[in-house]
């Protein structure tokens, strides 16, 4: 890694974990370069602004979740049902590691109201990779509607998140595996 991607990768992890802990507005630039160790002129050669950071740090989750979604799936793998049903699994383990406070790309959409802002619209577009990925494992589970299945399942998914940072109780992830079931069976049941 070079001095500077070095740089530019301790600027993104302090911001993420500041960002992620305490807020995108109650997070200054400032704060970001003292915990990155960096001068607040070092952080804008690599980040032109604060939204541009925003932005990049939502990249970089996005990047993290889906290798490690992918990690999960590859190492529990099994039956095509299982296999989806297994993503409720990953998020439940996701949720008992320490200091969850639910989906980063949730939490910064909260935050962002100007519909243009270039980190809302990474958040829609990892939001748009989930229920992809979840619609594509539902086509190899054999639901006749795989879009309408991977929508339904984001649902509850972000319905889990919410609950994760409303009460902080990582179970939410089981009740949610537990609703993915009954509409997997009663999609299978109304297929042809």
């Amino acid at each position: 890694m070079t001095p500077s991607a070095s740089t530019q990768s301790r600027i993104l992890g302090a911001a993420a974990q500041l960002f992620y802990d305490a807020g995108i507005a109650a997070t200054c630039v400032d704060r970001v370069a003292e915990r990155a160790g960096v001068s607040k002129p070092t952080l804008y050669a690599h980040f032109r602004s604060k939204d541009d950071l925003v932005a990049a740090v939502l990249e970089s989750r996005h990047a993290e979740r889906a290798e490690g979604l992918e990690e999960w799936l590859a190492e529990h793998g099994g039956e095509p049902r299982e296999r989806l049903l297994s993503v409720f699994d990953w998020l439940a383990a996701w949720f008992s590691a320490s200091g969850n406070r639910g989906c980063a790309f949730v939490n910064a959409s909260v935050e962002i109201v100007e519909p243009d802002h270039p980190a809302r619209e990474v958040a829609r577009a990892h939001k748009r990779w989930m229920r992809g990925r979840l619609a594509e494992l539902a086509a190899a589970a054999g639901v006749g509607d795989p879009a309408q299945m991977g929508s339904d399942l984001m649902i509850l998914i972000d319905g889990a998140n919410a609950r994760m940072v409303v009460g902080g109780d990582p179970g939410v992830a089981a009740d949610a595996r537990r609703m993915a079931e009954v509409l997997l069976d009663a999609a299978c049941r109304s297929s042809p």
